[in-house]
């Protein structure tokens, strides 16, 4: 920052040096004695006491000043605002009061072009970035300039903050980013690469965990740069060999959000983490596949043991996905009250590569009722305790199973091998487990 604080007067020097060890007493003194104060600036960068205040996270004294100024925009010698400082430092208290007390969001430095979004995503500071987010979202920024728009703001060379996020290697940045609209396939100006997207950016600098997120958001693999190079190409390029073995095109695709997140904007928040948990976690699997190179092995279900169904409990068994008898239900579809594990759902949800043409897509179908799938929530799941206080005898809780597998079984059979080997295709032996399923299915029904 370069907040040098020699000053013209000793008094200046004082007033400076005490905003930045947080000595309110001495800050009001001077002030009080020479209000003119508060817009005085350091002799080098031209901060003022706002911009150390920030920089330093004196909470209080920045509350002082504001109140004193009334202008929570002044700019040091290189255009920079107080908030886009503490942005900058991950100041997130004096982020909130600034923007509480009317900072404007959208102004640009001299040094790039950026914004306060532009800070808090280079320097990686989440929580100020989700809380810069929310603010645009509710103020004028959101009518007048569009929120989508503010998103993808580029800097004077041509990077969005997710480029910059990418580039430094910030994944909680880039999924809050992408969470918020994000173009994940965008192209840098003259941001050093010409022509980059945040995944090229993300293989330069040899980040797994940015890999991983952005290719969870439909980063495209085969996306070239001005130069014609692939994300894959630069990761070898830069010796980043694990990164260019998920990056290769010739191995299996991840899976993806539906685009263009019509659908994922109707889950609640506990809903939508559990899913984000269990596609990451599909997508961790196929990793380890790809880097070990080792065969797909399907995990043993939790009751697989020979005589685990004497064993079990019948509460936890009929909490079970009644499409994978694998997970318990963690998801449930509102209005029809059907359950899924999270897994299943992302097989109903998920693609496995972007199709634009594909991008308005309707709401999938409920595979147990054939019901447009509107919300999700997370499910209740009763405890043996919750079913003797319901008074519900283990028989009919058996026939809840049965029910669900009679409702939708004219469409298990399509969605075992369509959307499931579609999704989550690893091989051979994904194939017979699959198959399995089916026969276990049709012996249900028979």
């Amino acid at each position: 920052m370069g907040q040098g604080l020699s000053c013209r007067t000793t008094e200046e020097n004082g007033l400076f040096s005490a905003v930045q060890s947080g000595d309110l007493e001495t800050v009001e003194t001077v002030l009080e004695n020479d209000p003119s104060f508060i817009f005085r600036t350091t002799v080098y960068g031209r901060q003022s006491a706002m911009h150390i205040a920030a920089a330093n996270g004196q909470i209080e004294v920045l509350a002082t000043l504001l109140s004193r100024s009334g202008n929570p925009d002044l700019v040091n010698r290189h255009k920079q605002t107080p908030l886009m400082v503490a942005a900058m430092h991950g100041k997130i208290s004096c982020v909130e009061k600034l923007i509480e007390a009317g900072a404007n969001i959208l102004m640009f430095d001299s040094v790039n072009g950026r914004t306060c979004l532009h800070y808090a995503a280079y320097y990686g500071h989440s929580d100020c970035l989700a809380t810069i987010l929310s603010a645009a979202r509710t103020s004028h920024i959101a009518v007048s300039w569009g929120f989508s728009r503010f998103v993808n703001i580029r800097d004077g060379k041509g990077a969005t903050p997710l480029h910059l996020a990418a580039r430094q290697k910030w994944p909680q940045c880039i999924h809050i980013l992408l969470d918020n609209g994000a173009l994940v396939c965008a192209s840098t100006g003259g941001y050093g690469f010409p022509g980059s997207t945040p995944l090229h950016l993300a293989a330069r600098g040899g980040s797994l965990d940015c890999i991983r997120e952005l290719l969870a958001w439909g980063a495209d693999r085969l996306h070239r740069d001005a130069s014609g190079r692939i994300p894959y190409t630069v990761a070898l390029r830069h010796h980043h060999g694990d990164c260019a073995a998920l990056l290769n095109p010739s191995a299996a695709e991840p899976l993806v959000w539906p685009s263009p997140l019509k659908f994922i904007s109707e889950l609640n928040p506990d809903a939508k983490a559990l899913l984000e948990h269990a596609l990451m976690e599909v997508n961790k699997t196929r990793e380890k596949n790809i880097l070990k190179g080792t065969a797909y092995i399907p995990p043993s279900p939790a009751h697989s043991d020979s005589d685990a169904d004497d064993n079990i409990s019948e509460a936890s068994e009929t909490e079970l996905c009644c499409i994978c008898f694998d997970q318990v239900c963690t998801i449930e579809v509102q209005d029809c009250g059907h359950q899924m594990c999270a897994q299943c759902t992302l097989a109903l949800c998920c693609h496995n590569k972007p199709n634009p043409t594909t991008t308005c897509a309707t709401a999938p179908l409920c595979p147990f009722c054939r019901s447009s799938i509107v919300r999700l929530v997370v499910a209740k799941v009763k405890t043996a305790v919750d079913a003797s206080i319901d008074g519900n005898t283990s028989k009919p809780r058996k026939s809840r199973r049965s029910r669900n597998f009679s409702e939708g079984s004219s469409s298990f059979k399509g969605l075992s091998v369509g959307s499931f080997s579609k999704s989550n295709a690893r091989g051979s032996d994904k194939i017979v487990l699959e198959n399995e399923f089916v026969n276990k299915l049709l012996s249900f029904e028979a």
